[in-house]
């Protein structure tokens, strides 16, 4: 489904976020945030917190804390084990796309190619905003090396 320029307005209507800390990275963002300690401990796990902390650009779709325990019990314990490092990488990477994609750019996109070399969809209906099955609540959370958007589902790559 192609977006329209209303739909993007509609967009940019959910970044009504306070700008947490636009000079900060996108992992110092996410941590000061409050709201995923999940993702940062995964992220440390997966040994991706110094490539997050990068130059960039990274448009990062934020799984929130509440997302995570929303998984199956034991998942994300699974997940942070060492031998589980790969396929957590997978899944972390399967929320990354390469470059800044804020929430005015989605217009015209129905897709997105990840860090991990798998497609997201997008899907737009009214002023709801979907990456595959995750609604996204919040967008253009600034930081220094790219943005954020809050997503309220942990999304899974495709089996290869």
């Amino acid at each position: 489904m192609r977006m329209t320029h209303a739909f993007a307005a509609a967009l940019i209507g959910f970044a009504a976020l306070p700008a947490w800390a636009a000079d900060k990275d996108i992992v110092d963002t996410a941590v000061g945030a409050g709201e995923f300690n999940t993702l940062a401990a995964a992220l440390e796990a997966a040994d991706l917190v110094s490539t997050l902390k990068g130059d960039g650009p990274f448009t990062v779709f934020a799984p929130t804390d509440a997302a995570f325990a929303a998984l199956p019990a034991g998942t994300v314990e699974d997940l942070l084990k060492p031998e589980n490092k790969q396929q957590l990488v997978d899944i972390l990477t399967y929320h990354v796309v390469p470059g800044q994609v804020m929430a005015a750019d989605v217009v015209g996109l129905d897709e997105a190619a990840t860090v991990n070399g798998k497609m997201i969809d997008i899907q737009v209906d009214g002023s709801a905003v979907k990456v595959n099955a995750a609604n996204v609540t919040a967008t253009d959370v600034a930081a220094s090396n790219g943005v954020i958007h809050v997503i309220d589902q942990v999304i899974l790559p495709p089996e290869a």
